[in-house]
């Protein structure tokens, strides 16, 4: 039987120094939710001052009719002239956790750079809210966009969609749900490090990432598909690795770290992808755990990744 890595030996030098220095275990954190703590994890994160934004990019936020709580944030350069492409984004944060002012700050370096209309949304959370309702936030927030591309300045045609974590995993199901569907077309896909799979069955997946453990991801899924995690009944759309037909699906960038407890059910969801025909890209960042890219500025292996990530979105749009 194959025994769980020890990766702290192989953490890239540059994480290994800032996790070691940093005054809070997030880790440890993530590792202690439950039904009971989560409230309260939720206050901590959600106490973090947000960072600083530019004043050239306008941001308006708009409510979901008939859809609970869940709103979008619509990023748009206040100079913008023309029909754009938009990136529609969903963020992360285990299923339980986050909300769409997360991603402010991606947005301000993308519309800027590159003269997009970005779009975030606040989907409903897990364990209040399981699945299919944040999905179905994320599709209904698609139409919206799709509704209101010519007012907003968006080319209907150049939507793309994507997210970090597990609004990668909500990205990667909204992909098959539109092209099952059929009504809301999808230009491309940016999947960063994608929670896909319920099962926890594969190797990295009993890895002890020191950002996101096991522990977490059993809760986020449980909180997020109750008793029918792990079984027979969870649909592709919930967990995108349990896709048998992946036929269809637009262009497609997966990213991860090697040292992700994701690693493994992402590189094997693009390898399937490329089986089935759709143009996939696929990075796999040494000494890299979940969610590195975070750490911005502060490591070489962060600053290739987004560089590489923006390059793929670049060509995805010009």
């Amino acid at each position: 039987m194959t025994q769980p890595l020890n990766i702290r030996p192989l953490l890239d030098p540059e994480i290994s120094a800032l996790l070691a220095a940093s005054p809070v275990d997030i880790g440890g954190v993530l590792a202690s939710l439950t039904n009971e703590s989560i409230v309260d994890i939720r206050a901590m994160f959600s106490a973090t001052p947000p960072p600083p934004l530019s004043d050239t990019i306008e941001r308006t936020d708009h409510v979901l009719v008939d859809r609970g709580t869940a709103t979008l944030r619509v990023h748009r350069p206040k100079n913008l002239v023309g029909q754009r492409p938009c990136v529609y984004w969903m963020h992360g944060g285990g299923l339980v956790l986050g909300d769409n002012k997360m991603d402010d700050v991606r947005f301000d370096s993308w519309c800027n750079e590159y003269g997009i209309v970005g779009v975030s949304v606040d989907y409903r959370l897990a364990p209040e809210y399981p699945y299919p309702t944040p999905l179905e936030d994320c599709y209904a927030g698609l139409a919206w966009v799709h509704q209101n591309a010519e007012s907003l300045g968006i080319d209907a045609t150049r939507i793309g969609i994507g997210g970090a974590s597990a609004g990668a995993g909500l990205a990667a199901g909204l992909a098959l749900l539109a092209r099952d569907r059929g009504d809301l077309s999808v230009a491309f896909q940016l999947l960063i490090y994608p929670m896909i799979d319920d099962r926890q069955i594969t190797v990295s997946s009993t890895w002890s990432d020191p950002i996101w453990s096991p522990a977490a991801n059993t809760f986020g899924w449980t909180a997020y598909l109750g008793d029918k995690k792990g079984t027979s009944d969870v649909e592709p759309y919930a967990a995108p690795a349990r896709a048998t037909d992946l036929s269809g699906l637009p262009p497609t960038l997966i990213s991860v770290g090697a040292l992700d407890g994701f690693s493994d059910e992402d590189i094997d969801y693009a390898v399937r992808l490329r089986h089935a025909g759709v143009a996939v890209e696929l990075h796999v960042y040494p000494g890299a755990p979940h969610g590195f890219d975070t750490f911005g500025d502060f490591t070489a292996i962060s600053r290739r990744a987004i560089a590489e990530t923006n390059s793929w979105l670049q060509g995805q749009i010009s």
